[in-house]
């Protein structure tokens, strides 16, 4: 592996995957729309060369891919996109994958397991999606892997770090960072996982680093799974955080997504809130080594400065 380009590298797994690669002094193209955010993430890394573009524009993206042997695709789009954009963006990925003989790394997510069971979903577990968002994210991963391109798919729960602002828990750590009123998605009493983008970025380094690892996928999980009352007590207790914090559930979501068409589509993926998906990773730990991972303790302390940094700017 010699030179990758990572596809939404101004997200929270995107940029966290860059930094790493470049950790390893491995030379990265980080793509992405806007150029203003990449100069503030990349500008002093040598390792790093930045190529704005829009991912369903094929020349765009073509641009960037002189001497890429890999393409690690961590893009995501709100969820109102999903349904117009998502395969014109993968077949692009694909084809320009194919042209320049490059192998694809990319960044999934749990949908397609469909709901959670007692025991942990393994990459055996049966697909069985009942949500539009995780039937869409079957027909992706058959694109690939009709395509004939040699591919990996990494399984991921919810990221939260720092750049992570499409998660779950960030409007809750927005509240913590200014101290004032916030909010909590979901039913705060249930467990499920939720890994930090530093932790998901240096296992998908070492898997697409590994040449056996491709044509397969692998599920990435979590340290360990945390409700939102244990995360809103940690917040308190390591943060001062002393304002209220509002659940949403359902029917608010549902009300508000009258307004909001990228609210009324996370109101599908409630489920994840009441019948949680845990992964084993069982397989990555047997045959590529040990998962990073770091304690939501410690995560969480390393998430807050940067949404006060955002603040302040």
């Amino acid at each position: 592996m010699k030179k990758v380009m990572v596809i939404g590298a101004s997200g929270g797994i995107g940029q966290a995957i860059v930094k790493e690669l470049a950790e390893r002094n491995v030379d990265v193209v980080a793509f992405a729309r806007g150029k203003e955010k990449l100069e503030a993430l990349f500008a002093d890394n040598q390792y790093v060369t930045i190529q704005q573009g829009d991912a369903l524009n094929k020349r765009e993206l073509e641009l960037g891919m002189l001497g890429v042997d890999v393409i690690i695709h961590a893009l995501n789009i709100p969820y109102s996109k999903w349904e117009d954009n998502l395969e014109k963006i993968m077949r692009n990925v694909v084809e320009i994958a194919k042209r320049y003989q490059a192998k694809l790394g990319i960044v999934d997510n749990i949908y397609g397991y469909g709901r959670g069971s007692e025991k942990k979903i393994t990459e055996a577990s049966p697909k069985y999606p009942h949500t539009k968002k995780g039937k869409i994210r079957l027909e992706l991963e058959e694109i690939v892997k009709k395509s004939g391109v040699e591919a990996l798919f990494a399984y991921f729960p919810d990221f939260y770090g720092p750049g992570a602002e499409k998660s779950m828990l960030h409007y809750l750590f927005v509240g913590v960072a200014n101290n004032k009123m916030s909010f909590f998605i979901g039913d705060p009493t249930v467990k499920r996982e939720y890994i930090y983008t530093l932790d998901g970025a240096k296992a998908m380094v070492t898997l697409v680093e590994k040449p056996d690892a491709y044509g397969q996928g692998w599920n990435i999980p979590a340290t360990d799974v945390i409700s939102g009352n244990e995360i809103i007590e940690f917040m308190r207790q390591e943060e001062g955080f002393t304002k209220k914090v509002w659940t949403v559930k359902k029917g608010i979501l549902t009300l508000l997504g009258f307004f909001d068409e990228d609210v009324k589509e996370v109101v599908e993926m409630l489920y994840l809130t009441e019948t949680p998906v845990v992964l084993s990773g069982e397989k990555y730990e047997k045959y590529i080594g040990s998962l990073p991972r770091t304690s939501y303790k410690d995560g969480m302390k390393r998430t807050i400065p940067s949404y006060k940094t955002n603040i302040e700017k």
